[in-house]
């Protein structure tokens, strides 16, 4: 009976399937990396429109202009948001998610404008 290689260890009689593992394994990483890379992106880029919509929410009702605008400002940047994720996944940056992004700003319009 031979004797049993340990796992880690590369077996000679076995180079092509072992290589074939790797690439695998190294393609399922790299899926893993973009994916979390665009969660942390889109959050932080996320954060920024909300924190415009919360100050456009707590500005002074007489400054009606300075509330949309800051409310457009935030679309924008949730529109950015969904192009960064769109392009660190290799993707066109032009699709329908990035109506998607407008969602902050919309929402900010909405409890500015009620």
């Amino acid at each position: 009976m031979p004797a049993r290689r340990s796992r880690h260890l590369l077996d000679p009689d076995d180079l092509h399937r072992s290589h074939r593992r790797s690439q695998s394994s190294h393609a399922s990483l790299t899926s893993v990396q973009r994916w979390v890379m665009s969660v942390l992106a889109v959050t932080t880029i996320l954060h920024l429109a909300a924190g415009l919509v919360v100050a456009a929410v707590f500005m002074d009702a007489s400054r009606t202009d300075a509330r949309i605008g800051l409310n457009v400002i935030a679309a924008i940047i949730g529109v950015l948001a969904a192009v960064t994720a769109r392009v660190i996944h290799h993707k066109s940056p032009l699709s329908p998610w990035l109506l998607l992004g407008l969602t902050p700003g919309l929402v900010g319009l909405v409890l500015v404008l009620h």
